[in-house]
């Protein structure tokens, strides 16, 4: 979050939230056909999580002409079904904090790119409460912006003005 910038052509200056792709700043006060937003978003992400499982499905058939066994095709099922729970509950636990190592997120990118049905899943449910990550976002802007009137109102009135004290 950008802390003390220059809203554009209001001059006043404090903390500016943050963007959330797709809503923009809109989620701040719900404007611009947000509601709308939520709603094409989460039908877009069971679409496509939808064409993601038919896409699995003929990757899955494939094997099943290949003939590769029994034993294969459990360990494909077992792969993509353990892969989408973690990106699943990864994705959604993203959505209520920042993470604490960025390294191992990192690292857990491919596990959750094997896992999209799952993320996009998360992704969907999230939009039908709120804009994914809007909780997060909202509760550190309003802690920014409290922060700011504090230290504002400590440096409020003329300092020329003050009296000063009178020496002995």
């Amino acid at each position: 979050m950008s802390e003390d910038k220059q809203t554009p052509g209001t001059g006043t200056s404090g903390p500016q939230p943050e963007e959330i792709r797709f809503f923009g700043t809109t989620w701040v006060d719900h404007g611009a056909h947000y509601g709308l937003r939520r709603a094409g978003l989460a039908v877009g992400a069971l679409v496509a999580a939808t064409a993601g499982a038919f896409v699995l499905r003929f990757a899955y058939q494939g094997l099943q002409v290949a003939d590769v066994g029994g034993l294969v095709n459990t360990l494909v099922i077992l792969m993509f079904a353990i892969c989408s729970a973690i990106a699943f509950a990864k994705t959604w636990e993203g959505f209520g904090r920042r993470p604490a190592d960025q390294a191992r997120e990192d690292s857990l990118k491919s596990l959750k790119a094997i896992g999209f049905i799952g993320g996009l899943l998360a992704y969907a449910l999230r939009c039908l409460l709120e804009a994914p990550g809007e909780k997060l976002r909202r509760a550190e802007y309003e802690t920014a912006r409290a922060r700011h009137e504090k230290r504002r109102g400590a440096r409020t009135g003329n300092p020329a003005a003050r009296k000063k004290p009178k020496r002995s």
